[in-house]
């Protein structure tokens, strides 16, 4: 775990993918955490611009702890990973989707990996480096907008460390037997309060604190599915 006072977490997944069908789709699985246990989450985005976050773990100490009061939320009994090979994977959200993904690096996403290798956890965690470096992966990814540093719905900071990146260079998804179409980017980037979500899709090893929440609020449309 990452020494700081702040709410920290380490984990990996799908950064965002847009679809050229409006949806949006993003992969959270947190394997380590310091308000709470691992959990694994899936952001989906309707065309009409509608988010629900579907957690495994209690909202309060997942991802709705910062970006629920901007989505719909739901708890999830389960959400299942299955790796077939070391760049290919499989998401599953019971009857609601199924999703699969292609990774390679690029000549892109070695530099930034190779960058965020060597820089040291200070660099990382320091406002002014963090909205330098928003430009730059911008324009080494071709992603749209990036922000690595910047308020959250809910009101707490955030500062985003993607150590190690990979882009998808292939995907199917299914939503509630929806066929999402061709990987494509939206007529307009979406974003949450300051977290803009990529153009492209991204895969990531990283790190995200953030600043302490100060309530367990997380959404007015809070809906729980019993596991």
């Amino acid at each position: 775990m990452l020494d700081g006072d702040d709410e920290r977490f380490t984990g990996y997944g799908i950064m965002g993918m847009p679809f050229a069908s409006g949806h949006y789709l993003t992969y959270r699985d947190m394997v380590t955490s310091s308000v709470g246990p691992p959990y694994r989450a899936i952001w989906h985005r309707d065309p009409n611009g509608s988010w629900t976050i579907s957690t495994s773990q209690a909202p309060e100490v997942s991802c709705p702890r910062y970006f629920g009061s901007a989505a719909r939320v739901e708890r999830v009994p389960a959400i299942d990973v299955s790796w077939v090979t070391d760049h290919d994977f499989q998401v599953n959200l019971g009857d609601e989707l199924s999703w699969q993904i292609a990774l390679a690096a690029t000549p892109a996403t070695r530099a930034m990996t190779a960058m965020g290798s060597t820089m040291p956890t200070a660099a990382w965690t320091s406002p002014s480096v963090l909205r330098s470096m928003g430009p730059m992966a911008r324009a080494v990814l071709r992603s749209g907008r990036v922000r690595l540093y910047g308020v959250t719905p809910n009101g707490p900071r955030f500062k985003a460390a993607p150590l190690q990146i990979w882009r998808v260079v292939g995907t199917r998804a299914m939503w509630r037997g929806l066929e999402l179409g061709a990987h494509a980017p939206l007529s307009n980037q979406t974003r949450l309060a300051d977290f803009w979500l990529p153009q492209r899709g991204l895969f990531f090893i990283g790190d995200a604190r953030f600043s302490a929440a100060h309530t367990t609020t997380t959404s007015s449309h809070e809906s729980r599915i019993a596991s």
